[in-house]
């Protein structure tokens, strides 16, 4: 008896042990926030993310996710959570994977498919009410937010040789604060044409220490061909994208991350055209829009949305099969319609016809198919809409993922053209385009230098701009 009674205590013992030990896995966990923090230390660089991105997740086996290489072990550790990174500046921010990149195959046969589906201008007229009314919705600026005062704001104005910089603030809504750099030929006659230039996204800086050197608005190749549009004749704008610039003293870099982003970068360009198009200097029907990577798919939404944009030179930003790689760009749904086909950047881009658009490529990127499958769609797109000579392209084979010379010159002879330029204001004696000018340290181009100087209405959480947002609806 007493020998049963020790052995049934004994399976008792040891089932109760089984029941608190740690399993084999466990004992390889980590909370993932740690893991990420760990990687940082390891490979000596910065690992930027929202805490809603690695609250309560686990990674399984973390130690065996570590190896010598960062990016390796980035793939390894943030794919179970269905999260990616891209490099930023001097380290690497993490995002949450929102569309999958299909093959180029896919794409020309999505784009084959769509063409079929609108043999008419008039078929391809009511597309484009649908894809507008899905952007506006999926974003939810459907209805479109009541529009409250700017109250936009300049100071510290430089005069340079033939153009002249300022430092603008405009408010959005109430309590969320835009900045831009704003320039002005030095002479104008009447009235100017207004180009547009959201930044793109694109190494450099410490955005989190407020350190904003070769980043956004500020880098050397923004500032160049923001001052050779001054220069050519055109007044310009060149403003920060959410959660960067001096908006980051507002709300965290890492909220640029976020679906948030794509809703108010939208309404921030928007908001950007009701700007522009109030300075008396500007002649309201000619007003285009530029910009590279991240700022060619808010140059594509934002003429796609906004009539009143009468240009647009979206550059390495078009694919048939890549639709964007931020959240700012893909953190909502716009490419899915809860009805009909889906679209996709081509299509989305097509929406400017028949005003004139130039298309840039390159060979080191998701563009370089551009001449063979994304360039002849766009031509059939504008040969339906009665304008086949306002689209052109711009393909350089050999050039990389930038807004460089290369594809900075054609711009300006686009440019010069669709809007009734003297492209010799920035010719030189050979004919050349001449790009000189002032290159600024970022510190003279800031409206504000720390959170300190924010107006006191300033919204400083995501969510108290969401609610603001929904109050105007």
């Amino acid at each position: 008896m007493i020998r049963k009674i020790f052995c049934l205590i004994c399976v008792v013992f040891f089932c109760g042990s089984l029941a608190v030990a740690q399993t084999h896995e466990e004992v390889y966990q980590k909370p993932l926030k740690n893991v990420l923090d760990e990687v940082a230390v390891r490979f000596n660089t910065k690992i930027i993310y929202a805490d809603s991105l690695v609250t309560d997740r686990i990674v399984n086996s973390a130690p065996a996710r570590i190896t010598s290489d960062i990016e390796k072990t980035l793939y390894s550790v943030l794919g179970p959570f269905d999260l990616r990174f891209e490099k930023d500046g001097d380290g690497y921010a993490v995002h949450a994977f929102q569309y999958s990149t299909i093959s180029v195959q896919d794409g020309k046969e999505h784009l084959d498919l769509l063409l079929k589906t609108y043999p008419t201008s008039v078929a391809w007229g009511k597309r484009k009410l649908e894809i507008k009314h899905n952007i506006l919705e999926k974003v939810g600026l459907s209805p479109m937010p009541k529009k409250t005062p700017l109250n936009p704001e300049t100071k510290d104005k430089r005069v340079y040789k033939d153009y002249s910089v300022e430092n603008v603030r405009i408010e959005v809504i109430p309590g969320v604060y835009m900045c831009g750099s704003l320039y002005k030929p030095t002479k104008i006659k009447g009235t100017a044409p207004a180009i547009i230039c959201p930044h793109g996204h694109f190494p450099g800086a410490k955005i989190d220490e407020f350190d904003f050197t070769g980043h956004g608005r500020f880098r050397e190749d923004m500032q160049v061909r923001c001052a050779a549009l001054a220069r050519l004749g055109c007044i310009v704008f060149n403003y920060s994208m959410f959660a960067q610039g001096e908006m980051s003293f507002q709300i965290p870099y890492s909220d640029h991350f976020i679906p948030f982003a794509l809703t108010m970068q939208l309404l921030t360009s928007i908001r950007v055209v009701d700007y522009i198009s109030s300075l008396k200097e500007v002649d309201i029907n000619r007003i285009g829009v530029t910009g590279a990577s991240g700022g060619g798919t808010q140059t594509f939404n934002l003429t796609a949305v906004d009539d009143r944009v009468k240009l647009s030179v979206p550059a390495v930003m078009v694919s048939c099969y890549m639709p964007g790689g931020c959240p700012c760009e893909t953190g909502l749904p716009i490419h899915y319609l809860d009805a009909g086909l889906n679209t996709n950047t081509p299509e989305i881009a097509a929406m400017a016809a028949p005003r004139p658009m130039l298309l840039t490529s390159d060979g080191d990127d998701w563009t370089q198919h551009n001449p063979l499958i994304e360039f002849p769609y766009l031509q059939k797109m504008y040969a339906l809409s009665g304008s086949p000579e306002n689209v052109e392209l711009v393909h350089l084979p050999y050039d990389v993922h930038d807004y460089g010379k290369n594809k900075r010159l054609p711009m300006y002879r686009f440019v010069a053209k669709h809007f009734k330029l003297d492209i010799k204001n920035i010719e030189d004696k050979n004919g050349d385009i001449d790009e000189s000018c002032v290159i600024e340290p970022y510190q003279k181009m800031l409206f504000i230098k720390s959170s300190a100087e924010l107006p006191a209405n300033a919204l400083r959480s995501v969510d108290a701009m969401k609610q603001q947002l929904k109050s105007l609806q």
